[in-house]
């Protein structure tokens, strides 16, 4: 997990419910034509990386990773010693001997990556643990934003893959909900 990634971005909408969306919202559009546009859209990686408390929760995250990489490197370092002391001995080594070391780096290495897998797990839940109340935050002011302006749909052009090639700027919603969110 890299530092520019280490904070999951907003997920309001999926390529699927997008598309499903766009395909309902045509006869619904059809039937209001004198109500003017009733959907918009926002930009949810702009939008979660304004939110206040986000850059608290994204070093807390990173000091985080940072010290569960310390600890994967300082395992692979120990993995990596006893590879090199094996390759110097292994001549001198009696066959069973060499078998015990062999099992010996194995069952290191299957701790390394058990032990890597645990923390990819914790890091994930922790991600979820400190932006959850984020991304609930901005989804509350988003509905909200939805109900007022009495909106069928807002879509997410900033959501990993977003059919959304292109959308007028006028519909654009995601100046407004930062300025809630900070208004909170």
């Amino acid at each position: 997990m890299n530092s520019s990634s280490s904070v999951s971005v907003l997920r309001l909408a999926s390529a699927g419910a997008a598309l499903l969306m766009t395909v309902a919202a045509g006869p619904l559009a059809a039937q209001a034509p004198a109500q003017g546009a009733r959907f918009g859209w926002v930009n949810s990686q702009l939008i979660i990386r304004q939110v206040p408390g986000y850059a608290a929760a994204e070093s807390t995250l990173n000091n985080e990773i940072a010290e569960f990489r310390e600890e994967v490197q300082r395992m692979q370092t120990g993995l990596d010693s006893m590879i090199r002391a094996f390759d110097q001995q292994q001549i001198a080594l009696s066959p069973t001997s060499r078998q015990a070391k062999q099992r010996e780096i194995q069952e290191t290495q299957q701790r390394l990556e058990q032990r890597y897998s645990e923390l990819q797990t914790q890091a994930a839940e922790r991600e979820r643990e400190l932006v959850a109340p984020l991304e609930e935050r901005v989804k509350g002011v988003i509905e909200g934003l939805r109900a007022e302006r009495n909106l069928l749909f807002i879509f997410d052009v900033g959501a990993p893959g977003n059919n959304i090639v292109a959308a007028d700027r006028s519909l654009d919603l995601t100046a407004v909900v930062v300025q809630r969110l900070q208004g909170q």
